[in-house]
């Protein structure tokens, strides 16, 4: 078979970052991008060809001539091929302009929208160990060094656990310490991977969907509790209690262990039940109030409950959104994709209603639970797709909102749900996204009604390319002669 000729561009300097972590260059009237974590603004590099389009270039580097001034050492061993972190090797003030450039050149050039001044991004507190929740993957197929594959001895370890490898879903790389949770997380992982290997317990085969052992999620919370949920492909308690027994021993500070049995051929767990081995089955998140007199808010974490993985960022982000709102106690406000009520009963005690919508039944049972243990008795809690549980009978029936928050997922909103904010025309809308790209087209679909009057970038995840945004948007006053 005809190999295909490679194509390499010489001496090319890397312009800047772009969307999705990616960096870009130019080369006669084509865009080039280059994985982030492969190269940085300002390294010269030969690059090679591995996707032409029409209008762009994918390529790999395959000789640096010059490196950036900006690089910096990564403190991670796995860097560069973990999916992870992949701007360890920028300053972190470096990366927070980038997110911030990143924000302004989605709402300008996607949503072509007229912004006032974008404030200074907020930088996270911590730059390590900031998540509050990792899941592993154990495999019998461990991603393996070139120097290793070319060798002729026989591996002496085939098995993992730890990240999936950036487009392998059969390739696990094995962790040895991860920078991204607190202890005793790595510990976990590690006393694991050694009772496993010891007893001679089968690593999941991604191919032959065969094996015992195929995930760990490990949950934290600054309360101090720590949640453990072990997933098993098939259920043998012969080999289920053992374990889970080894691993209470090894680290006592568990205070939730539990246990999934998932004999799918894909890792998702949302739909299966979850059995409880020691303590309780949920952990406690705590966060300040929105005003300092207030009582400190505590949010019930269950095994499958969403909650914001940089809790001290997450208050960050809060606090923005409530500021924004600017609540004087009369009003009613609608809290769309509340998941388990966090934003909701946040800002409860400024307002007069705060009704949540959320698509997943169970985070809504969780958003009742939360408003309960903190006393709140003015939030009302629905659960159903939000593009039809939003209509002009469910705003007849719960009152006209003042304010609309929304914090959608990465897609954004659904057009009828923008329609619905129209029609439902709130004095105000706060936009809460993890996707400018998103948020973008969604606020370009309200600019005929409303205005941009704040912009607040907010960083939750240092070392990787993702950015919240939050955005105020107000109902444009109509003059009339």
């Amino acid at each position: 078979m005809r190999r295909k000729k490679q194509v390499i561009i010489p001496n090319l300097t890397i312009e800047g970052v772009a969307a999705e972590g990616k960096c870009i260059t130019r080369y006669e009237d084509k865009v080039i991008f280059v994985d982030g974590k492969l190269v940085a603004p300002q390294d010269v590099v030969d690059l090679k060809v591995t996707r032409k389009r029409k209008n762009y270039i994918e390529a790999i580097p395959v000789q640096f001539h010059e490196y950036s001034p900006l690089r910096i050492e990564p403190f991670c061993s796995h860097f560069g091929t973990c999916g992870g972190c992949k701007w360890q090797h920028l300053p972190y003030e470096q990366q927070l302009q980038f997110k911030q450039q990143q924000i302004v050149d989605n709402l300008e050039r996607i949503g072509k929208l007229d912004l006032p001044e974008v404030k200074p991004i907020l930088g996270s507190a911590h730059t390590q160990y900031y998540r509050n929740k990792l899941e592993f993957t154990f495999s019998n197929r461990r991603w393996m060094t070139k120097e290793e594959i070319a060798t002729e001895e026989k591996i002496q370890d085939p098995n993992a656990l730890g990240f999936h490898i950036p487009k392998r879903f059969d390739k696990i790389l094995d962790i040895d310490h991860c920078y991204l949770q607190p202890d005793p997380s790595n510990k976990i992982r590690l006393t694991l991977k050694k009772y496993a290997v010891d007893n001679e317990l089968t690593f999941f085969d991604q191919k032959n969907n065969e094996g015992f052992l195929r995930n760990v999620v490990i949950r934290n919370a600054n309360s101090g509790d720590l949640m453990v949920i072990m997933i098993f492909f098939y259920d043998d308690q012969n080999l289920i209690v053992p374990l889970l027994e080894h691993l209470h021993s090894e680290v006592p500070e568990i205070t939730s262990l539990q246990y999934i049995i998932n004999p799918k051929q894909n890792d998702a767990y949302q739909d299966l039940p979850v059995k409880l081995f020691a303590g309780e089955p949920h952990i406690t998140e705590t966060m300040p109030s929105l005003d300092e007199g207030k009582p400190t808010l505590k949010f019930r974490v269950g095994a499958k409950s969403f909650y914001q993985t940089n809790a001290s960022q997450a208050y960050e982000l809060y606090k923005v959104a409530g500021e924004m709102a600017d609540l004087k106690g009369d009003e009613v406000v609608y809290d769309l994709y509340t998941g388990t009520g966090t934003i909701a009963n946040f800002i409860a005690h400024k307002a007069k209603k705060v009704i949540g919508l959320e698509y997943v039944p169970m985070a809504i049972e969780n958003a009742k639970v939360n408003s309960e243990i903190n006393s709140i008795d003015n939030t009302s809690f629905f659960a159903g797709d939000i593009q039809h549980l939003l209509d002009e009978e469910f705003v007849e029936l719960h009152g006209h909102p003042n304010v609309i928050i929304t914090d959608p997922p990465r897609s954004g909103m659904h057009a009828d749900v923008v329609e619905m904010l129209k029609k439902a025309s709130p004095d105000k809308i706060v936009y809460v996204s993890c996707n400018p790209a998103t948020q973008a087209r969604d606020l370009a679909m309200l600019a005929d009604e409303y205005d941009i009057t704040a912009v607040q970038p907010v960083d939750m995840f240092p070392h990787t390319h993702h950015v919240e945004n939050v955005v105020l948007l107000e109902r444009k006053v109509l003059v009339t002669r």
